[in-house]
């Protein structure tokens, strides 16, 4: 976790195994069945023997391996040793058996006679044999040391993942099934088992966990036989020879492997995470700005896309009750305005700002469209007779289009075009998605289904939904509508269209 700081485990490993058998006539315990390993963190338990006993050094028939059989004396070399041999050639041929003679030797004789393991084991029975685990771990981070053995431990339970999952006694028959091993078979020839305990400790004192977790599997490959021998040495009285028993045992290794991570919260390590991760944002934005030059690499500086990103990578947030847009008929682009104003809306310059402004087949798409023909006839004749018109000789030096109206407000002083020309209002476009009262009642009707179309106050919804439907088709969007400022030609058509009561108005921002 990025608030947290860790440390690895160091681990020390003591082990303890117990069990008694009787087998071949003789009592098998600890001590005879434990070997001292030089390896750390490991014990063996022997679990197969090949016993030769009553040896003496003197000389005897060699053990009939290949190279050992012989048929005469010239095939024996005075003083050779093979690789496989129990002594050193004498040079004689001498019967090993009845039927076949080898080279002599001088040994411990007699030579170990036998090739294979007894199967079944001789310690067969040691899979009930258990062994205590005792494990000390310390993080040297934060100075803290834990045992694996509970503080109140039940001396009589043998682990169980299901039952007993922290008791460190185990059952070697159980540590093998849970390798997925036989134990009768793996007792022949022997193998070796890891036994992992794995510490993932959180040391908080208000989340504190810090229990091991064990698992076990077998480490080596079954094609190889992992025994060894050892003797015991006897004085012969009364001439004082030695005599010794040989002993070829095959039995199971256990290593006790150990992981672990110590974890704590550390607020130092949370701020500096955080930090690296908002570096990491940096450079993300750097490499996507790097791939967007990079794909319009021929013509960055020409690509809409680029100019688009550059610009909006820098744009800078305004207060929105400090600024005013305003759209032109004959300006593809919406127009940012910053208050107060010194001077008329329609003379004051100000900034171009993206817009995406609704096509002719998107608009009208609040509501549903029926064909083309509808009530609305009346007022398209009349539009056409409108565009006829010329110049009223009254009209306010700010207005370009011949139907505003003079009003002493900076921010109602606005036409719907930059320059000199045909009024928006006069196009049939504006009749049918800002005037029609056939589209303006459909969208009313569907926001509200049950609306009474024949009341008193509808020519007020009516109004500012006119109002909205300009913004949209104008601006692109109904997020500008309380920014958006509509022209004064405009504005007066949607009034005389849909009048108030009283023609009392207090202008657009409070209508």
């Amino acid at each position: 976790f990025i608030w947290t700081e860790t440390d690895e485990v160091n681990s020390s490993i003591r082990t303890s195994v117990k069990g008694v058998a009787y087998t071949d006539n003789r009592i098998w315990d600890t001590a005879e069945y434990t070997i001292p390993m030089q390896a750390v963190n490991s014990f063996f338990v022997v679990t197969n023997i090949i016993k030769t006993e009553n040896q003496i050094e003197q000389r005897c028939p060699e053990y009939p391996f290949p190279k050992a059989i012989c048929s005469s004396d010239k095939s024996c070399e005075k003083g050779s040793v093979d690789i496989n041999s129990h002594g050193i050639q004498t040079g004689r041929c001498v019967s090993y058996n009845a039927t076949v003679k080898t080279c002599e030797v001088r040994a411990w004789c007699p030579v170990e006679s036998t090739e294979n393991p007894p199967d079944p084991a001789v310690l067969r029975h040691s899979e009930d044999f258990t062994v205590l685990i005792k494990n000390n771990i310390h993080f040297p981070k934060f100075n803290y040391t834990v045992l694996n053995i509970p503080q109140k431990l039940n001396t009589s339970c043998t682990y169980n993942k299901n039952t007993s999952p922290h008791c460190p006694i185990f059952r070697l028959g159980d540590i093998i099934q849970e390798a997925k091993e036989n134990f009768s078979e793996m007792a022949v020839k022997g193998g070796i088992i890891a036994i992992e305990i794995n510490w993932d400790c959180n040391l908080d004192r208000w989340f504190y966990n810090c229990h091991p977790e064990y698992g076990f599997h077998r480490l080596d490959d079954k094609k190889i036989k992992p025994g060894f021998q050892y003797a015991r040495y006897y004085k012969l009285l009364p001439n004082g020879k030695e005599q010794r028993t040989l002993f070829k045992v095959y039995g199971i290794r256990f290593d006790v492997l150990v992981f672990g991570t110590g974890r704590k919260f550390n607020p130092i390590e949370l701020i500096k995470n955080i930090g690296s991760m908002m570096s990491y944002f940096g450079l993300v934005a750097t490499a996507i700005e790097i791939a967007i030059c990079v794909g319009n690499c021929s013509g960055c500086c020409k690509s809409p896309f680029y100019r688009l990103y550059n610009r909006k990578k820098t744009e800078t947030v305004l207060n929105p009750r400090q600024v005013m847009y305003v759209s032109y008929v004959d300006e593809p682009h919406v127009t940012l305005i910053k208050k107060p104003l010194k001077t008329s809306l329609q003379h004051t310059q100000g900034s171009i700002v993206e817009s995406d402004l609704v096509q002719f087949d998107d608009a009208g798409g609040c509501c549903p469209r029926e064909a083309e023909e509808n009530d609305d006839n009346e007022e398209y004749a009349l539009t056409r007779a409108l565009r006829q018109e010329a110049f009223s000789p009254y009209l306010p030096e700010w207005c370009c289009c011949g139907k505003c109206r003079p009003t002493q407000e900076y921010h109602e002083q606005l036409c719907c075009r930059r320059k000199e020309g045909p009024c928006i209002t006069t196009s049939q476009l504006f009749q049918q998605l800002v005037l029609s009262r056939h589209t303006l009642n459909k969208a009313l009707l569907y926001k509200d289904p049950f609306l009474d179309l024949t009341d008193d106050r509808i020519n007020d919804q009516l109004r500012h939904l006119a109002y909205k439907q300009y913004v949209r088709w104008r601006f692109g969007s109904f997020d500008l509508e309380d920014r958006a400022v509509v022209p004064s030609c405009c504005r007066w058509k949607i009034r005389d269209a849909y009048p108030k009561a009283d023609n009392n108005y207090t202008g657009f921002e409070t209508e």
